[in-house]
């Protein structure tokens, strides 16, 4: 933080299934994310500090110092976790979810250890817990003895869902896994082709008509600064910015790319009462938090604004 970092990310594979039997304290029970959702891999009871005591430990670091995650498990998303999120402003409302199906029967397949319905009962939970959370997920089209009726429960499941990002593949064999040892990759790679296409005009139709909706709210409501602002960590300056019209771009919280354009800027967000033409000016840079006040969309995924304070 001494050296200007801004923003960390605990990174590991299912990194929220993180568990120190060596630290003194923590609680002794495993507590999974709701019970429709088990454990298929070693047993993780026993005292030591879990995922949530080392988020918590690291956002007490510097209040200013923005806390992300990845790549977790939806397993590992007990009430704890997500009430640390909820009350902790550094640690970012982003939750990755990676649900690979929406089928049930492809899910056992996978030996994912949770139904679509206890999938489904997490989201609500997440979002029930850390309003305005984004979440994100990953989605493989085409696993051993995928059926057109579970590729449909997929595609109902991200519109359903309404993701703001994903990541979607095609299956492929991948060796020493179970599927590589257990079963055949029986689906045709036109058939994959075919369903990934679709999973992902799924996945981009559900998320226009959710920043559609979104943009709809603050038009119909602009006297709600809340439900204008993104607070973003800019990176630099944007891809499309020119000399004519420089552009700057960052990470919302919710981990959305956010484009605004490059100029002055008050240096501390306005109090009632404040004269805005004597408040002192800035011009934004990587490394600054900036109040960005979201006009609509950019581009397939990202969203574009106007500055407002550092």
């Amino acid at each position: 933080v001494d050296g200007g970092t801004r923003e960390v990310v605990l990174l590991g594979q299912n990194v929220n299934s993180y568990h120190d039997r060596t630290a003194a304290g923590g609680s002794a029970a495993y507590v999974p994310s709701n019970p429709g959702f088990s454990n298929l891999y070693r047993l993780r009871e026993g005292p030591g500090r879990r995922f949530a005591d080392l988020l918590a430990a690291v956002s007490d670091v510097d209040p200013e110092l923005r806390v992300r995650f990845t790549s977790p498990h939806p397993k590992d998303y007990p009430p704890e976790l997500l009430s640390l999120m909820a009350e902790r402003d550094n640690v970012c409302g982003s939750l990755h979810m990676p649900a690979q199906s929406g089928s049930t029967a492809t899910l056992a397949r996978m030996r994912r250890g949770y139904t679509r319905e206890a999938y489904l009962r997490l989201i609500d939970d997440a979002r029930a817990a850390v309003p305005g959370v984004c979440i994100t997920s990953d989605f493989i089209s085409g696993f051993c003895g995928e059926t057109e009726e579970e590729h449909r429960d997929t595609l109902s499941l991200i519109q359903k869902v309404g993701y703001d990002a994903a990541y979607m593949f095609a299956y492929s064999l991948r060796q020493k896994t179970h599927a590589h040892r257990r079963m055949e990759d029986d689906v045709a790679p036109e058939v994959k082709k075919r369903r990934l296409a679709e999973v992902m005009e799924a996945f981009h139709d559900a998320l226009a008509r959710k920043d559609d909706a979104a943009h709809a709210r603050r038009r119909a409501r602009p006297w709600e600064p809340a439900s204008q602002t993104e607070l973003v960590l800019v990176e630099g300056h944007s891809k499309k910015s020119t000399p004519e019209r420089p552009q700057l771009h960052g990470r919302s919280d919710g981990n959305r790319r956010v484009v605004f354009d490059l100029g002055e800027i008050c240096a501390a967000p306005p109090r009632r009462g404040d004269d805005a033409g004597a408040a002192t000016r800035v011009v934004p840079q990587a490394g600054d938090y900036v109040a960005v006040a979201i006009q609509g969309r950019v581009g397939r995924h990202g969203m574009g604004g106007q500055g407002l304070w550092r």
